[in-house]
């Protein structure tokens, strides 16, 4: 090209340069310059090279100018949306604080900033019953990043589980060295969350690291979301154990499995404990189901639902 731009996108600068390549004879001296005369403006150039030449303002007519300030313009729009997502890919299923910069009062829908780039955080991924805040810092969930064609889009929560995970891996050094594994984690958010843990080391107790002294840990990420209570469970291979364990704070008396393969079971409570075991609005089973995997269905030990 005759005219290069080289856009600085940190002072939102460009520089115009007229380039011509270095020849013995020259033919077309718009695209051309001679050797001697390259070597008046640089003594090192030789046969082949480029001579660049910075263009003044003063250079420029007016539809050129126009046409720089276009392509300054575009060139720095196009730098910004490359940092943005690389700035997103970098925070990719990761927690991130962010502000709040408004909230719209139709919608519902937080337009949040993130670093130097901003995202929105749509009402159905928002806490229920959660109210925000213009200047408010929250924690968010990075679900997804896309490279749309109006730019760098990132998917974020705080439903999602994925916002859970992250906050234990940064309370519990046990899980963030690995020896402590979160194996799943089930939530509805603002009400209640299950995770399911187990140590890689017969000296560390996975429940105990989660919850900290005196509950240290534990009450840490409560706060973070808003009250939402927590179960932790200890993860087991197997499937009875692993599904009685999940329907806590119920005492399961027997599981049994009805189809392995399609992961479906039946699990005995006693009669008083029912209620406790499916939980308000079925919560408790429900959150079990997903924390497992499972099917599961609940029956009291007389055999009969109450009520």
């Amino acid at each position: 090209d005759v005219i290069t731009c080289e856009i600085d996108p940190e002072k939102s600068e460009m520089n115009v340069y007229y380039c011509r390549t270095v020849v013995d004879e020259v033919v077309d001296p718009d695209m051309e310059i001679s050797l001697e005369d390259a070597q008046e403006i640089k003594k090192k150039y030789k046969v082949g090279d480029i001579v660049k030449v910075k263009l003044s303002k003063k250079d420029f007519g007016r539809i050129a100018a126009q046409t720089a300030k276009h392509v300054i313009r575009q060139g720095i729009r196009d730098a910004e949306k490359g940092m943005i997502l690389e700035e997103f890919q970098s925070k990719n299923q990761e927690l991130v604080t962010a502000k709040v910069q408004r909230v719209d009062p139709v919608t519902g829908n937080a337009t949040l900033e993130i670093g130097k780039a901003e995202a929105i955080l749509p009402k159905s991924e928002q806490v229920p019953d959660e109210v925000l805040h213009e200047d408010q810092l929250i924690k968010v969930f990075i679900v997804d990043v896309k490279n749309t064609d109006k730019g760098p889009k990132a998917m974020i929560s705080r439903r999602h589980p994925g916002l859970v995970r992250r906050l234990f891996e940064l309370e519990v050094p046990e899980i963030y060295e690995g020896t402590v594994i979160i194996d799943s984690v089930a939530r509805e958010a603002g009400a209640r969350t299950k995770i399911a843990v187990h140590s890689k080391d017969e000296n560390v107790d996975a429940i105990g690291a989660c919850i900290g002294p005196k509950g240290s840990r534990v009450n840490q990420i409560v706060d973070i979301l808003g009250g939402e209570k927590i179960d932790i469970i200890n993860y087991s291979e197997n499937p009875e154990e692993f599904i009685a364990a999940a329907l806590a704070p119920a005492n399961v008396l027997k599981v049994e499995i009805e189809d392995a393969e399609n992961k479906v079971c039946h699990v005995t409570v006693p009669d008083h404990q029912l209620s406790l075991a499916i939980g308000n609005k079925g919560q408790n089973a429900r959150l079990a189901a997903h924390l497992t995997g499972w099917k599961i269905d609940i029956k009291p030990e007389s055999g009969f639902y109450e009520g």
